[in-house]
């Protein structure tokens, strides 16, 4: 896999799993700084034209991933998107220092800095460790920067936060929101079920609504030599649970779904509380249905051990005819399984209901990173300047705006005989928006999932961002984007989002490994399913009942904010 795919998918990942981090990795809210509040400018800058004159500067650190691709002669402080931005608006963008995102060496870098009290940047964004996050937080080096979203934050940005303003949750302490979160596209991981179509249509499978009728088809596609090798080498379903059961691809959570609950998270109860979905009576029922299907070959021996990506493979190598995944997964890695067979088929359905006809799904954040003020800077208001730009102008472009197309021609777009294109194969895969203080130029929640699922309904693609989005993306995407809306009340959302809790932070790496262990047991049939009682029983007495008493009075903390 490129190295572009492995940081979209790992962004991917982050976005569904970014919140489940604070409740399993432990780190100190306690004796926090208190915040100051933002320093009023000494002087006021004035935009003339649109843009400073003189020029101002804005420094940042962010990690650069290896996704990120200059041309010859640019760099980091040296590209397309920053002569843009000191041509356009007057702001010069400077890198305090420059750090790769990989082997936790941007982590590293700025947790010395914090611990040599160096000077922090004006701007630092950042998506990935959950407790580095309020490691910056704790520092009291930031501002309240939702006073001053408030104050200069553009119409386009407030109203595509306010879409839902849960984003804000994970970055508040005291009531106060200190970072803005970075925006991703709605529903960009939630799944669907990817099933080998040429396989269904061989043995003449229906469509499967439910369990029972996902269960017909994995007992054809584990017993009846799909693949039509003379081999028993198939099977149904492939899974990954070596991470979590609730993971952003080779899912397995749904099942969960299917019994009213969702693994590895807190979520939203009936009478307003949060509660731990692997503790429930519903896990115990979806643990059962994986033993069963464990027993009968339907889903891989090797599960226990395999990690996201590594399930995938076995549908891609043709092994099994069943994965659940984004709706984006056409882009990787399901053309892959055409390389082992370019006759293979793949279409996306729907998420099947249980018994008592409940079906779920676990919910991606809109948010996908942070943007933490410094104090001391200047003139905050310069930063709002440049991404309110981004909003109004490139997260969706109207007809003749210099983003029509995309960020800069001759780097993610060009023109081929008169007409614009993004084929990456005439592009050479620049994007200039990853260049960006916020990883992806600007994206509006909702815009893409509608934009898609529009198409799929056959509607003509008129404003440029649906032209764009017309123009490359397969047609089983279009109609997984579909699916995707029409099943958007199915959703399970990570409910907690804030900082671990006092007794998460003494107890969560024991009650974790517990979990873990439990459920491997159960699923490998290693003990009988009524151990889930004990375990429960135990998960609640090791701390589980009264980090459930701390989650529920942080979620009245936030809720009742006004």
């Amino acid at each position: 896999m490129d190295t572009s795919k492995k940081k979209r998918i790992g962004s991917l990942a982050l976005a569904g799993m970014f919140a489940l981090s604070a409740v399993l990795s432990g780190c100190s809210s306690s004796g926090p700084s208190k915040e100051a509040e933002p320093s009023a400018p000494s002087t006021a800058l004035e935009l003339k034209d649109g843009k400073y004159d003189p020029p101002v500067s804005i420094t940042y650190l962010r990690p650069w991933g290896p996704d990120v691709k200059f041309k010859s002669g640019e760099d980091q402080d040296n590209n397309v998107h920053t002569r843009w931005a000191k041509d356009k608006l007057g702001i010069e963008l400077k890198n305090q220092w420059v750090s790769p995102s990989t082997n936790n060496a941007f982590e590293t870098k700025l947790r010395l800095s914090l611990a040599s009290n160096a000077e922090m940047p004006d701007i630092i964004s950042y998506r990935g460790e959950f407790n580095l996050v309020r490691e910056l937080i704790e520092t009291g080096k930031f501002v309240d920067a939702g006073e001053l979203f408030d104050k200069y934050a553009s119409d386009a940005w407030k109203s595509a936060v306010n879409e839902d303003p849960s984003v804000w949750y994970p970055y508040m302490q005291d009531g106060k929101r200190i970072g803005i979160p970075i925006l991703d596209y709605a529903y960009n991981g939630d799944p669907v079920m990817w099933v080998r179509e040429d396989w269904m249509k061989k043995f003449n499978l229906k469509a499967p609504e439910t369990l029972s009728d996902l269960e017909v088809i994995m007992e054809t596609f584990t017993n009846k030599d799909p693949d039509g090798n003379g081999k028993k080498d198939t099977f149904g379903l492939t899974i990954g649970f070596k991470n979590w059961i609730n993971t952003w691809m080779s899912d397995a959570g749904w099942i969960f779904g299917a019994y009213g609950t969702m693994p590895n998270q807190w979520n939203l109860t009936a009478d307003g509380k949060l509660e731990y979905g692997s503790v429930t009576p519903g896990a115990k029922e979806a643990l059962a249905t994986l033993q069963d299907w464990m027993s009968k070959g339907y889903i891989p021996e090797e599960a226990g051990v395999y990690d996201e990506t590594k399930a995938a493979e076995e549908f891609t190598a043709g092994k099994a005819g069943i994965v659940v995944g984004p709706h984006w997964m056409p882009s990787w890695p399901l053309e892959d399984v055409k390389k082992n067979n370019p006759e293979a088929e793949y279409k996306a359905y729907p998420i099947p209901a249980g018994p008592e006809g409940k079906a779920g799904r676990h919910g991606t954040s809109n948010g996908n990173g942070v943007i933490l003020i410094n104090k001391d800077m200047k003139n905050p208001e310069t930063f709002f300047t440049y991404q309110n730009y981004l909003f109004d102008h490139y997260a969706n472009p109207p007809e003749g705006d210099e983003f029509e197309y995309g960020f800069a021609e001759g780097y993610d777009w060009v023109m081929v005989d008169g007409k614009p294109s993004t084929d990456a194969s005439l592009t050479d895969g620049y994007a200039p928006e990853k260049y960006t203080l916020t990883f992806d130029g600007a994206r509006i929640p909702n815009l893409s999932m509608t934009t898609l699922a529009k198409l799929a309904g056959g509607e003509e693609a008129t404003t440029p961002f649906e032209k764009k989005i017309n123009s490359g993306v397969p047609a089983p995407m279009l109609e997984a984007a579909k699916i995707v809306l029409d099943q958007k009340d199915i959703v399970y959302s990570q409910m907690f989002t804030g900082a671990p809790t006092m007794t998460m932070q003494m107890n969560n790496d024991i009650l974790a490994k517990m979990e873990k262990d439990m459920f491997a047991q159960i699923i490998y049939g290693k003990t009988s399913i009524d151990a889930f009682d004990s375990f429960v029983e135990k998960w609640k007495s090791s701390g589980g009942d009264q980090i459930t008493q701390e989650v529920n009075e942080w979620y009245q903390s936030v809720t009742s904010r006004k």
